[in-house]
């Protein structure tokens, strides 16, 4: 009842925000004839030519289009007495407009605007001075544009309230965290691709780490389900970080987390080495099997069949990582014996193996030969780097996936798309990209290490996790810059930056769980903590049932921010609701 009266509310506090500025202008836009119909993100602009025998050519590039050619816009004749010309212009970022006349060479302006949704605007080019040739240029609000971003924030908030007060007004705080309906303690692994979790010497578990889990997963669940189509919950076109990035490379910390605590346990209750690996070979196996068949996004374009099949993704991306970082784990532990650095110095095996595949990225990355591309192309092709290298799309990462996997069987609608125009196929969950995916997992595994390392010391936990969460190499390798570093951040290829800045914050993230749900139990870790139970679970059904009532359904407008940011929300609430659920009912999916 809570979760119905909450989205409701935030429906109708929605519609009425929205409501206003979605008819066209009369005026300038009728006098131009028929206006071409706006979508979300997007706006009017009309051009007038009071320029006397010259025509007019507008063009434009986005400010988050890095080092991009202009794309033309509009084509204006002379000035007549005709109407002008009009055109559509994106909102998401601010704009450069450049009008050129018709005469040779002639460059009449440039224009820096960030244009508002389903605003209505006049670009007026006259002259001011006739002996001078002053060339004006202005940009003229017809119609304001509405304020689409105000919904988002109070329908999260409600969401969140009636998560929170439906899981609080039934959840008990258990004293003593046990896995419900699961094996015994001795042959037990978790229903993520991360095992469950067990301290060292007690069967308590850390809440913290469940509602880690949760809180990236219902996320993951919100962006994937299209988060009110903002553009800050898409991922990045190519470099640099949106919400939507940061959600998987947290999974895979919390994954190698779990390792490290769940293998420890399992061998100190009397597990055999072989026996475990078999579980760790059988788990990876179900969830690369899982990605291909069941969630594969080449559906969309027809029946699953080899012609059309993507080979890479989420699931197999987590199995093969899961595969190497456990098996590291399995194969190499041994006692810690340096007090100083005793979550350090034990695992140097695997840190020679994990260096080793980071050199291998390097090398591929920057010194493998890409046929019409520079050696150690980082850039999106399309339009980018001014329309040099537009087959050039993820450099090395790109080439190799494309050679070994072949074009049909990777991605064929990556981030980069849209905004750079490229015509390649990307994958952003490639092969080469599984290298840095394994470093995050062990970073996360190192995380488990400290926990293990220092068990009940919360100081120096927590001085520790500080300590990691530093971004000095980070700040290094990007220059504290967005384009400019030596390796921008960039998920698309998954990039040592990206790796590195996002273990920061998943340090840093953890840090604060651990202090508010673990050590002061100044919050229980609802409701994140429910579907951090069930995270394989609740990821697939999301993904199996995402076109199916009541995840989704046929709307009014389809161009309403409001009404996608409802049904987003929506759904991903009744994830929350079926996690709490199967909570208290025990069930627990495991492979």
């Amino acid at each position: 009842m809570a979760a119905a009266l909450a989205a409701a509310v935030a429906a109708a506090l929605g519609a009425l925000l929205l409501a206003p500025g979605r008819t066209q202008s009369r005026g300038e836009a009728l006098a131009a004839g028929p206006p071409p119909p706006l979508k979300m993100d997007q706006a009017l602009l009309l051009v007038r030519n009071e320029l006397p025998a010259q025509g007019l050519r507008l063009a434009a590039r986005s400010a988050a289009c890095h080092r991009c050619s202009y794309q033309l816009l509009a084509v204006v004749p002379p000035s007549d007495g005709g109407p002008g010309a009009a055109a559509v212009v994106d909102t998401q970022h601010p704009l450069s407009l450049l009008l050129n006349g018709s005469r040779a060479g002639s460059e009449l302006c440039k224009i820096q605007y960030h244009f508002g949704e389903f605003g209505n605007y006049s670009l007026v080019v006259k002259t001011l001075s006739t002996s001078a040739k002053t060339i004006s240029c202005d940009i003229v609000i017809n119609e304001g544009p509405i304020n689409s971003y105000l919904p988002s924030y109070l329908k999260c908030l409600c969401s969140y309230l009636c998560c929170v007060e439906m899981c609080n007004g039934h959840a008990r705080l258990l004293s003593q965290c046990f896995e419900l309906g699961s094996p015994s303690t001795t042959d037990s692994i978790s229903s993520d691709p991360s095992p469950r979790l067990w301290c060292a010497t007690s069967r308590q578990r850390l809440r913290s780490l469940d509602t880690f889990r949760g809180l990236s997963l219902i996320i993951m669940v919100f962006v994937n389900y299209g988060g009110g189509k903002y553009w800050f919950f898409k991922h990045e076109s190519w470099n640099g970080l949106t919400v939507a990035d940061l959600v998987f490379p947290w999974f895979v910390f919390i994954m190698g987390t779990s390792i490290s605590l769940s293998l420890s346990s399992m061998l100190r209750w009397g597990s055999s080495k072989q026996k475990v690996l078999g579980k760790i070979l059988w788990r990876s196996f179900l969830l690369i099997l899982l990605g291909v068949i069941v969630v594969n996004p080449n559906y969309c374009l027809g029946a699953l069949s080899w012609e059309n099949l993507r080979i890479p993704g989420v699931l197999q991306r987590l199995g093969l990582t899961y595969l190497v970082v456990a098996a590291l784990e399995i194969l190499f532990t041994r006692e810690m014996s340096c007090p100083a650095l005793q979550d350090v110095l034990p695992s140097w095996p695997q840190w020679i193996f994990i260096l080793t595949l980071e050199v291998i990225w390097l090398c591929l990355t920057f010194l493998l030969p890409v046929p019409g591309c520079p050696r150690g192309y980082l850039g999106p092709g399309g339009i980018g780097d001014f329309g040099n290298y537009p087959n050039c799309t993820g450099g090395a990462a790109g080439y190799i996936d494309r050679l070994v996997l072949g074009e049909k069987h990777i991605y064929q609608h990556p981030s980069c798309n849209v905004l750079y125009q490229t015509t390649v196929p990307y994958d952003p969950e490639g092969i080469l990209g599984t290298i840095n995916t394994i470093l995050m997992a062990f970073l996360g595994l190192q995380a488990g290490k400290i926990i293990l390392s220092y068990k009940d010391q919360h100081k120096q936990i927590m001085s520790r996790f500080l300590i990691w969460s530093l971004g000095i190499i980070s700040a290094i390798l990007t220059k504290c810059s967005k384009e400019e570093g030596f390796i921008p951040i960039n998920k698309n290829l998954w990039s040592t930056s990206y790796v590195t800045t996002m273990s920061c914050f998943a340090f840093i993230l953890l840090l604060l769980m651990y202090y508010l749900v673990d050590v002061k139990r100044l919050w229980s870790g609802t409701p994140f903590f429910y579907p951090g139970m069930n995270s394989i679970l609740i990821y697939i059904g999301h993904e199996v049932f995402e076109n199916y009532f009541p995840f989704k359904w046929k709307m009014q407008d389809s161009q309403s921010h409001a009404e996608h940011l409802t049904q987003n929300l929506t759904a991903t609430t009744l994830w929350v609701i079926i996690s709490y659920i199967l909570y208290k009912k025990k069930i627990f999916w495991k492979i």
